[in-house]
């Protein structure tokens, strides 16, 4: 044998879930380059280990693929990391205290920036005002991002930079929330956030390369070896591929980024992004759009109204979405659609099986994200038309529960719907929306399987996926969702070589461990690029 056949590593362990079971068992698993050579008993490599091949025993710890994270968004969770999280604040007041200290620490900040409030933790869950930012901060635009990502709450000095006042209308789509006077309060609603978003929400040339360094570091810590980074935010698009092409060039790109524009009349740059953009490390994933906003702020589409707020079943999506709809998909392009209500998944549902009426049924893998309520007429549509259904069960985590359930009444039974959607034959995937919430899939794993809140109630437990079903949803499925099962998902000879080495068998602890359960090793590409 000449030394060139010797293999590069071997993972050996008595609990390797490959993915293509239920359970994991022992196996031993031979990599060269970036590909898995095979998966077997250690004996049978024996003859291809060299001087150079790396051999690692992990006795009892899992070994499984790595987490394919099918919906974040790599350019807010940079600017979170780097700026304030107000996610532990428990009032207004709290939160203008956080950002002040924050700002005196960054005094040549253009924008003073924090993340993650979110007024229903709050002691007093009602929304702030401008003015409590303007005692702290009279002289400096402050922009203060919603944990849902759907809400910008601003001073007034920001409001002045961005030409915001009492005869300003609202964009489409969106909301300027005035007071009875019909003065701005400094909360602004999905398209209008979008107006201060596009001025502060952006990366400082010096900083850029440090915290999306941090960001792949993040990412290999947790065990994700490959993302779908979406640029659309609200009605904007925010991204850094100059960034990304850069570290992709020195090798520098330790996780698998697939990205997703927004979807609208220009065909032509869809076309180009997707020619261009075709590398195994940084790829072109298709178009996204929404189709409503959020619960919380009655931004969400619903089939009934608000229970809460029987005026409104929250606002339509643009009527151009159909047109749209038609000609991407008519074009082989891919389409994802954020729909948290019921209404807005059916809308999807509706748009998508006019696509497959006018042009056709082919391999599309059309994806409907977030589906926090849908209705029960709708859960079989799934599978019929072939729609992944893309859920974030560590929402349930985030969200108050009692204001929630008050806004949407009896339809609380079919509020993250996982175990329905399965049993029906649908495709799901797991994953985050970070910076929405952490970026850790563990918690995502924990919810998916247990469905307890951080106050440790149940929300909807009869959804409760198996531990095999949650792990699939992000690895095997995640890979079919982004057009890459052959190469990505499971642990299998001619594979891509991404897994990962947990400190403990999932199968074999306790379901509340879950949640605490840490990465001890991470190979992607055939490379450690994390090692505990």
């Amino acid at each position: 044998m000449q030394h060139t056949d010797q293999l590069d590593m071997i993972i050996t362990s008595n609990a390797v879930f490959t993915g293509v079971e239920n359970a994991p068992r022992p196996a031993a698993i031979a990599i060269k380059g970036n590909r898995i050579v095979g998966v077997g008993a250690e004996n049978e490599w024996e003859a291809l280990i060299g001087p150079d091949t790396k051999i690692y025993r992990f006795e009892d710890k899992l070994v499984m693929p790595g987490f394919n994270d099918m919906h974040l968004h790599v350019v807010p969770a940079c600017l979170m990391e780097d700026h304030v999280n107000l996610l532990g604040a428990r009032s207004e007041t709290e939160v203008a205290e956080m950002v002040a200290a924050f700002a005196k620490s960054r005094p040549d900040d253009e924008w003073v920036q924090g993340y993650s409030w979110y007024h229903t933790y709050w002691d007093e869950p009602k929304l702030p005002h401008r003015s409590t930012l303007d005692a702290v901060i009279p002289d400096r635009p402050v922009f203060l991002f919603h944990a849902s990502g759907h809400t910008v709450w601003v001073n007034t000095k920001a409001l002045e930079i961005l030409g915001i006042d009492r005869n300003t209308p609202d964009p489409p789509h969106g909301e300027i929330v005035r007071d009875e006077d019909n003065e701005p309060t400094g909360i602004l609603y999905e398209a209008a956030a979008s107006m201060a978003s596009r001025q502060a929400m952006k990366l400082p040339a010096d900083r850029k390369r440090q915290v999306f360094e941090t960001f792949l570091g993040h990412a290999a810590t947790f065990g994700v070896t490959s993302v779908t980074d979406i640029f659309k935010v609200t009605d904007m698009e925010i991204n850094e591929l100059p960034l990304y092409e850069e570290f992709e060039r020195e090798g520098r790109l330790t996780t698998r980024i697939h990205f997703l524009i927004g979807l609208e009349d220009d065909i032509e740059r869809a076309r180009q992004h997707r020619d261009n953009y075709t590398s195994g490390t940084l790829r072109f994933s298709g178009l996204k759009e929404f189709l409503d906003g959020v619960v919380t702020t009655h931004t969400a589409l619903l089939v009934e109204p608000y229970a809460d707020l029987p005026a409104t079943c929250g606002p339509n999506p643009p009527e151009t979405m159909k047109e749209y709809v038609l000609a991407a998909d008519k074009e082989g392009f891919r389409i994802r659609f954020h729909a948290v209500g019921d209404g807005a998944v059916r809308h999807a549902l509706d748009l998508f099986e006019e696509a497959q009426r006018v042009n056709g049924t082919r391999d599309a893998r059309h994806t409907i994200e977030h589906i926090e309520v849908v209705h029960p007429d709708d859960i079989g549509r799934f599978q019929k038309l072939d729609v992944i259904a893309s859920m974030q069960p560590e929402h349930m985590g985030l969200i108050n529960k009692s204001h929630y359930f008050s806004c949407i009444g009896e339809r609380q039974q079919y509020t993250f719907a996982v175990r329905s959607l399965l049993d029906a034959g649908a495709k799901v995937v797991l994953n985050t929306d970070y910076p929405v919430v952490s970026f850790n899939p563990m918690l995502e794993i924990y919810r998916a399987v247990t469905r307890i809140t951080n106050d440790g109630e149940l929300f909807n437990g009869k959804e409760a996926i198996t531990l095999a079903e949650a792990l699939k949803a992000y690895t095997v499925t995640a890979a079919y969702g982004v057009f890459r099962e052959d190469e990505l998902g499971t642990l299998e000879a001619g594979k891509l070589a991404d897994l990962i080495v947990l400190d403990r068998d999932l199968f074999n602890v306790p379901a509340e461990q879950i949640k605490d359960v840490k990465v001890g090793l991470t190979i992607m590409d055939g490379k450690v690029v994390y090692e505990k």
